[in-house]
């Protein structure tokens, strides 16, 4: 049988979604719709209780806001689309919308990466260097963080779909995923793809380890700092600053690297949906509720914005 090169023709991939299963579409719609609605009215309020309370001007802060702005964004490029096709008989997306969701999932991952690694420098310095925080903190230097943050996710994001564009599709289009991520769209093609994995996994590798290792640097130099106080109070306060973000790391990073850092021969259609929809879904989810119910002072920001709303 002639096998058909889809890469130029194909008009369209099959998303088969969380679940197979009928009876399970409407179910999954109700709980992934308030799922979505929850992270959009969280993390919009986090963004509207820091920029309303001026004593939430600080870099931290405004790495937070705009971390709640990617993970609005970042699921708004995978949730509403899985919305349409639980509900859709076709759940079908077009070879170019597959490549733009899958342009702009990576670019939106890979700034939340970032921003999470500019947040641990943000405590490095707040906890070592207290006196000079001001001034390595400054406002020029987190507004260059984060454009340094965006601009290497769109370059990463950018080279990927151009990898992904070139391979060739023959006989099955149906991506055994909810959305169109890496791994599972490398499955169907037909293309030697040994090349694309290497390159895919090296350029992964560079861009994921390295605000990792970041992180993991600054929270070591962290501890060793802390553990010099000697109070058991001033321990306690310090590390307390930093318990929300290195939570939000575990999450964030635990599932990414259950997904992504394994061959294709290992790759498991059911599990890795699981370890995706923690940290597509889940953590932007819980982002908000993690960041406010122990932090005195996004509690104040909340409670000024309820009064002004409510005034």
């Amino acid at each position: 049988m002639e096998m058909k090169n889809y890469s130029s023709s194909i008009s369209g991939f099959i998303l088969l979604g969380i679940s197979s299963n009928p009876q399970m579409q409407k179910p999954l719609f109700a709980v992934f719709l308030v799922m979505y609605l929850i992270t959009l009215v969280g993390n919009g309020l986090i963004i509207l209780a820091i920029h309303s309370d001026s004593r939430l001007h600080t870099p931290m802060y405004f790495f937070l806001s705009n971390l709640s702005f990617m993970d609005i964004c970042f699921t708004t490029v995978i949730v509403p689309k899985m919305l349409v096709n639980l509900l859709s008989e076709t759940k079908s997306i077009s070879y170019v919308g597959c490549l733009v969701q899958m342009y702009f999932f990576m670019a939106f991952a890979n700034t939340d990466s970032y921003l999470l690694a500019s947040m641990a420098i943000d405590r490095l310095v707040a906890i070592c260097n207290p006196f000079h925080y001001g001034v390595v903190m400054s406002p020029r230097r987190c507004l260059l963080l984060l454009l340094g943050s965006c601009t290497i996710s769109h370059l990463h994001s950018m080279l990927r779909v151009l990898l992904m564009s070139r391979l060739s599709f023959c006989a099955s289009h149906v991506i055994k995923h909810f959305f169109c991520d890496t791994q599972p769209v490398l499955k169907l093609s037909c293309s030697d793809t040994s090349s694309s994995q290497m390159v895919v996994m090296t350029e992964t590798l560079a861009v994921i380890a390295t605000p990792f290792l970041c992180i993991l640097f600054s929270y070591l130099r962290i501890i060793v700092t802390v553990l010099k106080i000697p109070s058991a109070a001033g321990k306690w306060k310090a590390f307390s600053t930093c318990g929300s973000h290195l939570t939000v790391v575990v999450f964030f990073y635990g599932s990414v690297i259950y997904v992504y850092f394994r061959p294709l021969s290992m790759y498991s259609v059911v599990k890795d949906r699981v370890a995706t929809v923690m940290y597509t879904i889940v953590t932007p989810m819980l982002n908000p509720f993690i960041y406010s119910l122990r932090n005195k002072d996004m509690k104040r920001g909340l409670r000024k914005l309820r009064d002004r709303i409510q005034s």
